[in-house]
């Protein structure tokens, strides 16, 4: 049995850290099962010496945070325990600053790695399952770009149904006919931005949120652009997407190589883009697996079962 303190001096950083009606010291409680006590100033947890190490990791975090003045909501400890449950040494060093003191924090190893590489590259692609937070963190990352002015516009694309992009059968104009397949984009933008500042860059071109057949001809500076699903691209319209960027662009390309929607005798542009662009410097390849899955813990399961299922069928 293992008993460590955490020394908490500041009472407003201590109720922050307690949470309402000691709600945050209970989840940790219970991911970690662990005893966890409030006492004169400390917090002091009991327990196995391995649980309590990443109780008092995850306590440790959340300290940090509420002394930087966050409010420290329920939603952000849960991904904080949920992290260190997950690996034992997580950090949240590296941070993304999206909106003047709102953080997007990678939660696992890759996920960190991930942002690493675009930090340090110009081209970064990311290959993983879904959830594993690859088109979030490229969207977190380029809005950071965009608020400290590396860049001017931020770019968001996507194949819109399927690669040959055929819309024509879908009911309504254009907008109405596209819109769904860019959803997932305008969520992303959403949950780290308020909606009326998504309106106001939308409305003043800052943000453009557009299939990828609408970036031909196009040359893009000062740019931050994301191809996303890029799994359903051909050949021919990722080169296409990679040669549109210009002076000072960065460009982030995501996909998942399990999930291709291409008939059967077409080659994914993710694909091959892997296969002949891997050794060009500036360039970088990130991997993402199910450990980086930070959806429903269902999802992990789900996608492993998949897998499993996919191997035993060849």
């Amino acid at each position: 049995m293992a008993q460590e303190r955490l020394v908490v001096p500041d009472p407003e950083v201590a109720r922050l850290l307690y949470g309402e009606q000691d709600s945050h010291l209970r989840l940790v409680r219970d991911v970690f099962g662990v005893k966890v006590m409030a006492r004169e100033g400390a917090v002091v947890v009991e327990g196995g010496e391995a649980a309590v190490g990443s109780a008092l990791q995850s306590l440790q975090l959340m300290v940090r945070r509420a002394e930087e003045g966050r409010r420290l909501r329920l939603f952000e400890v849960e991904d904080i325990v949920e992290a260190v449950a997950r690996d034992p040494g997580f950090s949240d060093e590296v941070r993304v600053d999206v909106r003047g003191g709102t953080y997007v924090t990678p939660r696992s190893k890759g996920q960190a790695a991930y942002l690493e590489a675009i930090r340090t590259h110009d081209i970064v692609f990311a290959i993983g399952p879904a959830g594993t937070g690859k088109t979030y963190l490229a969207v977190a990352m380029a809005l950071s770009a965009l608020r400290n002015g590396r860049v001017k516009k931020l770019i968001l694309a996507r194949p819109a149904v399927e690669a040959g992009e055929k819309l024509g059968f879908l009911p309504g104009d254009l907008e109405e006919k596209v819109n769904p397949y860019l959803r997932p984009l305008y969520d992303a933008l959403n949950d780290m931005l308020d909606f009326a500042q998504v309106r106001k860059y939308v409305e003043r071109d800052v943000i453009e949120v557009v299939p990828l057949a609408f970036m031909r001809g196009r040359t893009l500076n000062h740019a931050f652009v994301i191809l996303d699903e890029a799994q359903n691209t051909t050949v021919g319209q990722m080169m296409m997407f990679l040669t549109r960027l210009g002076n000072r662009s960065q460009g982030v390309i995501t996909g998942d190589i399990t999930q291709v929607d291409l008939p059967p005798d077409e080659l994914s542009g993710l694909v091959h883009a892997e296969r002949i662009l891997a050794a060009i410097e500036g360039i970088a390849f990130v991997h993402l697996t199910k450990g980086d899955i930070v959806r429903h813990r269902l999802v992990q399961e789900i996608v492993a079962a998949y897998e499993r299922d996919a191997a035993e069928r060849g």
